[in-house]
């Protein structure tokens, strides 16, 4: 184990509040299995404790494995990855899966290993490394839009396409994440309202064909999005449950909250222990726990930001701001649709809600840009180095 700490590189801050967060995260889980055990039937709260601790464990041997890759790999692997990430996202959408009869054609199953695995968690960070990548690739050029097409807009849009049916909030994230990217990267502004436009246009069209064709569009859950946004406009409407539940356990934890283990709404809840964690958190931690946790998102979004400032790479720049910020606005997301702030999206808090996929894949994120710190800390020792052996460099610096 120290042997392992001692080859641990990067921003120390970002693995500081990566480990509170999975260390933090125990307690909510434990918390809120109670309601899979006791409600449901299923498992013992021990076993679902186990199961998170495996699957952090795991995680974060992903964040040191990738950690240790230069980050400029990441370059060629996006251009690698994108066919594979297509042929799965459409083996996903179009294999007609139910599980208890809920659609679930958002997931496949690992062969001999019996997890279900979130095809779209990869393609966001693929498609963000792929995007960098292109931007980089471009600086210093002129950007010539028909080319961009292909090049850049072609593969988004593939990726697009084939997660909205089943994941439109997924889908609209990646979005919103590749227009931001673009956007810092100096994408040509003229251009990316046209492509704003054309998506909107084209998410419009998609609405209406599957209105108009449900037996075609059957694996899509336009009728779902449409029954979370007419709830969440109507606090009257009966199938607003999941979210009253949420509010409530969000005002009966005050400022202090009820304690650890001693919050009620998580038996009433079905998603306690993932979409609606952080309000089984403000139940049983309080106003102050709430934000304290808020906090460590935004101090993680802070660090991430110092990283791709300090960067001398364009695409290191840009790759750390393509991974790394949809971390914490997924979080801010996650927190958002606890406190009624916005409508069901089914979207987890990362480190903290169960599920393999979601850690995995953050943690993945996280090995990123820690690759691109650990470049950065090298090149400055580097010229630590130059300037130390430079003999003028020293006698500038005692005239100084």
């Amino acid at each position: 184990m120290i042997r392992v700490l001692k080859n641990i590189n990067g921003d120390r801050t970002i693995w500081a509040i990566v480990a509170l967060l999975a260390i933090f995260s125990f307690l909510p889980v434990y918390s809120a299995s109670t309601n899979l055990v006791e409600v449901v039937g299923k498992g013992t709260t021990m076993g679902y404790l186990l199961k998170h601790a495996m699957l952090l464990v795991l995680g974060f041997v992903i964040i040191y494995a990738t950690h240790k890759i230069p980050y400029r790999y990441f370059s060629g692997l996006s251009v690698l990855l994108i066919p594979v990430v297509l042929v799965l996202l459409a083996y996903t959408l179009f294999q007609g899966k139910t599980i208890g009869g809920v659609n679930a054609s958002r997931w496949i199953n690992i062969p001999f290993v019996g997890v279900g695995f979130q095809t779209s968690t990869l393609a966001s960070v693929v498609l963000m490394m792929y995007v960098a990548r292109y931007l980089a690739k471009n600086k210093s050029k002129e950007i010539n839009f028909k080319e961009s097409l292909w090049q850049l807009w072609l593969p988004v849009g593939a990726v697009l396409i084939l997660i909205l049916p089943a994941n439109f909030s997924t889908t609209a994230i990646i979005f919103v994440m590749v227009i931001l990217l673009t956007f810092l990267g100096g994408y040509p502004l003229k251009y990316l309202l046209g492509i704003v436009g054309t998506g909107i246009l084209a998410f419009v069209l998609f609405i209406l064909a599957a209105k108009a064709f449900p037996a075609t569009f059957e694996n899509s859950r336009v009728s779902t999005w449409a029954n979370r946004i007419e709830s969440f406009t109507n606090p009257d409407s009966e199938e607003n449950y999941q979210a009253d539940k949420a509010k409530l356990a969000v005002a009966s934890g005050e400022i202090f909250g009820k304690g650890p283990g001693k919050g009620r709404q998580k038996n009433f809840l079905p998603q306690s222990s993932s979409d609606f964690i952080y309000a089984i958190i403000v139940e049983e931690f309080g106003l102050i726990g709430a934000f304290a946790l808020m906090i460590l998102y935004l101090a993680l979004l802070f660090r991430i930001v110092i990283v791709a400032y300090k960067m001398e790479s364009i695409f290191g720049t840009l790759l750390v701001l393509g991974v790394g910020i949809p971390i914490v606005f997924q979080a801010l997301i996650n927190m958002a649709v606890a406190v009624g702030l916005f409508p069901v999206t089914g979207q987890p808090l990362p480190l903290i809600s169960t599920g393999g996929t979601s850690i995995w894949m953050t943690c993945f994120a996280i090995g990123i840009v820690l690759s691109v710190s650990v470049a950065r800390e090298e090149d400055a020792k580097a010229k630590k180095n130059q300037q130390d052996d430079n003999p003028l460099s020293v006698l500038h610096e005692a005239i100084g």
